[in-house]
């Protein structure tokens, strides 16, 4: 059983590295992507506090500048700017000032195709569902290689790079690096995988996410007055993200974020009319079921969210130690192949 059990862990991991090995460079590139864009950004480097009447002027001028514009993630505490996304590409509207100081085609910068390739594999939707089983299989084969590494306890010595030619070399140093890594791997690709295959995680964890109202009135959001009612609606919290309705006749959405929400982007929902700019209905991520507070946990923890310099540090070294161990598993299986 354990020699079976150590040939579909060896053939899965060869078939495996081909999707780990961009998957985890991208992703501990990614962990320092706020440092990048306050060094990169002007005036991205500031605080900003984003009341109604500044989170009102940045939508003004980004749907002024981009017909195709979809939401904007407002500036806060990280970043200075205010982020347009938009259905093909991206765009910076100055804090304050409300001044486009930067516009991208789709993947136009490389932080952009670096987020398409972790998140999707640079193939939307399907590439999101791979990538999130590709993180299930990494979790299985961290449990299988602790199974077929246990007979070989003794041999354990610290390695993370080998230590001698051959495969024995190798093989050892994949072994030991992995029994390393293993607790927060494990974490970083469980929470990766909630993430991307978040209607499995919901049913798997037994809690449903609040849906928008099916319909609204049809007109032009007031945005002064919509922030105005979701701040007084949710005093304490930062106007984070709004959201254009998706077609006519569907609601505008406004994101805050609570003081004890980890996400941040926030998970509290505000759904407006466009009619009438008022709340037409609200998800408080603070009042939902314990499940799904748990699971708007992922988000954070696997980019780096939460948890300081100490936590990005070891993110990204959990995406460089994926990226070693599935190197060095491959090559000791080739070394083993071609003799």
């Amino acid at each position: 059983m354990l020699a079976l059990l150590r040939k579909l862990h060896a053939w899965t991991g060869l078939a495996l590295c081909l999707l780990l090995i961009p998957l985890a460079i991208s992703g501990s590139a990614l962990v320092f992507k706020p440092e990048w864009l306050r060094a990169t950004v002007p005036t991205a480097n500031r605080a900003v506090v984003t009341t109604p009447a500044e989170a009102a002027r940045a939508m003004a001028a980004a749907q002024a500048r981009f017909p195709d514009m979809r939401s904007v993630i407002f500036a806060g505490p990280a970043i200075g700017v205010h982020e347009v996304l938009r259905k093909e590409g991206g765009g910076y509207v100055t804090a304050g000032a409300a001044e486009v100081i930067q516009a991208w085609p789709k993947n136009g910068r490389v932080v952009d195709w670096l987020f398409d390739l972790h998140h999707h594999l640079l193939s939307g939707d399907t590439g999101t569902k791979v990538a999130g089983w590709a993180g299930v299989l990494t979790f299985v084969m961290l449990v299988t290689g602790f199974i077929v590494w246990l007979p070989a306890w003794r041999s354990f010595a610290g390695r993370i790079a080998p230590s001698r030619t051959g495969r024995a070399g190798w093989l050892s140093a994949h072994r030991d690096l992995g029994l390393i890594s293993a607790p927060i791997v494990a974490v970083i690709v469980v929470t990766g995988a909630g993430v991307a295959l978040n209607e499995l995680s919901a049913r798997v964890m037994g809690f449903t996410r609040a849906k928008p109202p099916v319909s609204a009135g049809l007109g032009q959001v007031d945005w002064r007055l919509a922030f105005e009612a979701a701040q007084a609606r949710f005093p304490g919290a930062e106007i984070r993200v709004a959201a254009l309705p998706p077609a006519p006749g569907k609601p505008a959405v406004i994101r805050v974020r609570q003081l004890r929400e980890w996400h941040a982007n926030g998970r509290t929902s505000i759904w407006i009319d466009p009619a009438t700019s008022r709340i037409l209905a609200v998800d408080d991520a603070l009042a939902q079921a314990p499940a799904a507070q748990l699971y708007n946990a992922f988000w954070p923890i696997h980019a780096s969210k939460v948890g300081g310099l100490a936590w990005q540090a070891l993110t990204f070294l959990a995406g460089l130690a994926l990226t070693a161990l599935s190197l060095y598993g491959a090559e000791s299986y080739r070394r083993k192949l071609f003799r």
